[in-house]
């Protein structure tokens, strides 16, 4: 596969600290409008609705899925596109603007109903939902489907939610012990009915059903462990025509056993949907603007380069949006690899904010943020900064890096490593500009780049490659489990959600006063309060130093003129993926 053409690190930073808008993408006066707004006729409504059948829909990737196994997957792409051959307990509406991210039934034909202390949850399946073959789905495959989420040794990149919350001390998942009646932290009492027994009170439990593919079902005798992914057996709209093919791509077609009646969240109205895995991102883009692709998977929006062509065109900005996505770009700081928190001051204060802005395109990639919640979330409350102005034109504080770095006992400063997605063109910009930045201070950054799809499981995921290779900082970015600090936060902060791959606490946090704030807060009913225990969670990590704080953000989308039923989903912070079709 080619690689495109870019600079090396250290000249990409020098020229995003020298030049500025021309060589970062972004943020000058032909963003802010003069004759360059974008439609956003895709935003909080559906464009080109239609019932039209047929066609081929063509969607691509510039790095490969997690994994097409809805059980270990964790980017927001995987869990949206999934949609497309799973049904989840519960799952998100197909609707525009913020009724998208309040849960509906799916599988199941309510929300689950809790016990009086709320450490039981029920769920009533619907009637009539069958698998790809025709055979009846049961509640037995919901307690499977969870259950095999206990061994991370076969499913290594999905949430660990349930593992921490429910009732099952000691169980290790169904590889190691196949006797599923030895899992007691989902019960299935007759083939309708599915219960889950957790060891506290969660209020946010159907939240929680509501994210996760990990409650879509799965008959055992059907499971192939990690290979899994390579063929799930559907009981969505779509089925797997073959076996998929990693870094390369794969085909869905229409599943005959789905039934449209039981289904008011998708539609089955093509013929074919074709994946393609790994095209360069230049190149996607390109296709995209020309019809040749109609769906960018990752949906993070267009690249420098297509920016630019896409502001440049009147046509193209007619098929375009540029919503906030509900998520946050910002790069966490290990605090194994770099334990000393002066140290962690010193790279927040030398960062250069306006060079990481303006690599994530200015003003159409979205806001300078002081928070690592964006404003989307329940209850969030703006904060203060760390260490860091979240300023237009703040390009950092070199002096007080030094002061921070004598304060360390590293006056002369230090060295670390610092990845990024290979694939993402805007992560290594955002790469070179930290490299650039810090070396002012005496910093010395080494950058690596690595795919997309293994970068959040085997590398900047996995602790013990972090502390083996030194990798001190990565950049990331963050989409709600769901719309709460529970769902935004606990992932990134907790002790407990440190797991070996897959893990979405990079910064390896296990802090005394966060941990707290998590075993108490699942005893909490009211919102208020819970709202007011996720914001200083939010606040004790950037004290922390543990976070360089980036932008929260906008997507730039583009959307192909013949494609229908198209709209921003706020619960996944990209298109909809489950209703589309073809005029």
């Amino acid at each position: 596969m080619k690689r495109p053409k870019v600079l090396t690190a250290a000249a990409a930073g020098a020229v995003a600290l020298s030049m500025g808008l021309s060589a970062c993408g972004g943020g000058g006066d032909d963003d802010k409008g003069g004759g360059t707004e974008v439609s956003n006729a895709a935003v909080d409504k559906i464009h080109n609705p239609s019932d039209k059948k047929g066609g081929t829909l063509k969607m691509a990737s510039s790095s490969d899925i997690d994994s097409m196994d809805p059980g270990n997957m964790y980017y927001a792409w995987a869990n949206n596109f999934a949609r497309l051959y799973s049904r989840m307990l519960l799952t998100y509406p197909a609707k525009p603007g913020p009724e998208g991210f309040k849960p509906v039934p799916d599988g199941a034909e309510a929300p689950g109903t809790p016990n009086a202390d709320k450490t039981e949850w029920t769920y009533k399946l619907r009637p009539g939902l069958k698998y790809e073959d025709g055979t009846e789905i049961r509640a037995e495959d919901y307690k499977y489907a969870v259950a095999r989420t206990f061994d991370r040794g076969v499913l290594a990149n999905g949430p660990s939610y349930f593992s921490n919350l429910l009732d099952a001390e000691g169980y290790k998942g169904p590889y190691k012990n196949k006797n599923l009646d030895d899992f007691k932290g989902v019960t299935a009492p007759d083939d309708s009915t599915v219960v889950f027994h957790l060891k506290e009170p969660f209020a946010e439990f159907n939240e929680l059903v509501t994210f996760s593919g990990q409650t879509t079902p799965m008959p055992q005798k059907k499971d192939k462990g990690a290979r899994y992914g390579l063929h799930p057996f559907s009981s969505g709209p779509y089925k797997f025509e073959s076996d998929y093919a990693p870094n390369k791509g794969g085909v869905l077609v229409r599943n005959d056993q789905w039934d449209q009646s039981t289904d008011p969240n998708r539609k089955q109205l093509l013929d074919r949907i074709e994946i393609t895995a790994g095209m360069n991102a230049d190149e996607l883009d390109k296709q995209l603007m020309a019809g040749q692709i109609h769906v960018d998977l990752a949906g993070t929006g267009v690249q420098d380069n297509g920016r630019k062509t896409l502001l440049s065109s009147a046509e193209h900005r007619k098929n375009a949006d540029n919503p906030y996505g509900g998520f946050s770009w910002y790069n966490p700081i290990n605090t194994k690899v770099i334990p000393n928190v002066e140290c962690r001051k010193a790279i927040v204060w030398a960062t250069n904010r306006d060079a990481l802005w303006r690599a994530y395109g200015g003003d159409v990639g979205g806001d300078l943020s002081t928070t690592i919640m964006p404003p989307s979330i329940e209850g969030r409350e703006k904060g203060k900064d760390y260490y860091t102005k979240s300023e237009k034109g703040y390009t950092g504080d070199v002096a007080k890096a030094k002061e921070a770095l004598t304060a360390c006992g590293k006056p002369n400063g230090f060295e670390t490593k610092m990845v990024y997605r290979s694939d993402r063109p805007k992560e290594k910009l955002v790469a070179s500009a930290m490299q650039e930045s810090l070396a002012r201070a005496g910093i010395k950054l080494t950058v690596q780049g690595y795919p997309a799809s293994t970068y959040t499981n085997t590398q900047f995921g996995s602790p013990s490659f972090n502390e083996k290779e030194g990798i001190g900082i990565g950049t990331y970015g963050w989409h709600a489990d769901w719309p709460t600090g529970y769902g935004y936060l606990q992932a990134l902060t907790d002790k407990d959600a440190i797991v070996e791959s897959g893990n979405a606490n990079p910064s390896e946090l296990n802090d005394p006063t966060i941990n707290k704030i998590w075993d108490d807060v699942v005893k909490v009913e009211d919102p208020a309060q819970r709202n007011k225990m996720y914001n200083q969670v939010d606040e004790r990590m950037r004290e922390l130093a543990s976070v360089v704080p980036n932008v929260y953000a906008k997507s730039l989308l583009y959307r192909p003129a013949n494609m229908t039923n198209v709209f921003f989903h706020a619960g996944y912070g990209m298109y909809n993926y489950s209703t589309l079709g073809l005029s």
